[in-house]
């Protein structure tokens, strides 16, 4: 087995094997160290200028390719998300959220 092999990058190597080629999201504290297994992974992260616009962006991808991600960190981050994250359960949008925790 190899010795980098975390739950962060089996999550993100299951996620592109389920499809998921980018994610959308913005980089802070508690989720650095999937940002940087996400350099490393063939998924493409998508930078975004608020977090409701990563969800929303995630659904649209979803919507359209089958699943979508978005990535953000704790609190406040998280909460901004709670929008288009409802939204995307309502339609029943396949979006994966990923956020950190101290």
């Amino acid at each position: 087995m190899n010795a980098s092999f975390t739950i962060g990058s089996l999550l993100l190597d299951r996620l592109y094997k389920l499809g998921l080629h980018h994610i959308f999201g913005i980089p802070g504290d508690y989720v650095l160290t999937l940002f940087k297994l996400l350099e490393e992974s063939p998924i493409r992260h998508i930078g975004t200028t608020r977090e409701d616009c990563a969800g929303f962006a995630a659904d649209a991808y979803a919507r359209i390719h089958g699943i979508g991600g978005a990535c953000v960190t704790y609190c406040v981050g998280g909460l901004n998300m709670v929008n288009a994250v409802a939204c995307a359960y309502a339609e029943r949008s396949p979006v994966v959220l990923l956020s950190g925790s101290p």
